[in-house]
């Protein structure tokens, strides 16, 4: 499969699935929303493809010849924070535990229809590129920056490199420090749906962004897991900056 023809705003997408029937399927409804879609059917593919173009998102099956999914995802996590929907035939809830850990966004189990895939991919680009306007430009806590205009993190001055959806669930937990968010309610403001089951992927999401922070689940200084309920941000002494309306 060839690119469409591109024009200015329209988001690029990096397909990697082996299965030709499923990648022409899915690229087809891509491509009827105005999507150019590069398709990659093995993993070297994909890796090759990702370092000669700049990508908006990135679907990306599990089961690839070559190089596997995960370390796809591992590589690409490197150097870039974009938003990865992963396909898996695996329907465990380890094993899609283990590819939100690794840093993917999303999961989608095998089969699927194309048109959920395509309100996912809807979803995460809304995300990622539309921010709306933010209550607070800066929110300082302490060590810890969070430019909300700029979309950036520092702690120290340093700058940490977070995926969109880490990004979205630390902002909504820190724009309301002491707040209790349940794990459904955090599904609905960070990955843009409502579905019954994602709640563990929630809890994959803050293990990574604890990771990034530094924050110890057993001493924690900003993310704290309210048992039987979800999450909360609080730390003390805070400070914010508030923007000018």
């Amino acid at each position: 499969m060839t690119d469409v023809e591109t024009s200015t705003g329209t988001r690029r997408i990096l397909l990697v699935e082996d299965e030709k029937p499923i990648s022409d399927a899915v690229a087809a409804y891509l491509e009827r929303e105005n999507y150019w879609v590069t398709a990659a059917m093995d993993g070297q593919e994909a890796v090759n493809e990702f370092s000669k173009h700049h990508f908006d998102l990135v679907i990306l099956d599990l089961m690839l010849p070559k190089i596997p999914g995960e370390k796809v995802c591992r590589i690409i996590r490197e150097s870039s924070d974009v938003p990865i929907i992963m396909l898996t035939a695996k329907g465990e809830v380890e094993d899609r535990i283990v590819g939100l850990e690794l840093g993917a966004d999303d999961y989608l189990i095998k089969p699927f229809s194309p048109r959920e895939l395509v309100a996912r991919v809807r979803a995460l680009l809304r995300r990622a590129h539309i921010d709306s306007k933010p209550q607070r430009e800066v929110l300082e806590f302490n060590e810890l920056t969070i430019d909300l205009s700029g979309h950036r993190v520092l702690i120290s001055g340093e700058e940490i490199d977070l995926t969109a959806s880490e990004f979205k669930l630390l902002t909504t937990l820190a724009s309301y420090p002491g707040r209790v968010y349940s794990r459904m309610e955090l599904v609905e403001k960070v990955l843009g749906y409502d579905f019954e089951g994602y709640e563990r992927t929630i809890d994959s999401h803050v293990k990574n962004l604890r990771a990034k922070l530094g924050d110890d689940p057993r001493n924690p200084k900003w993310l704290f897991t309210v048992h039987g309920v979800g999450y909360r941000f609080d730390s003390p002494k805070v400070e914010a900056k508030d923007a000018a309306d």
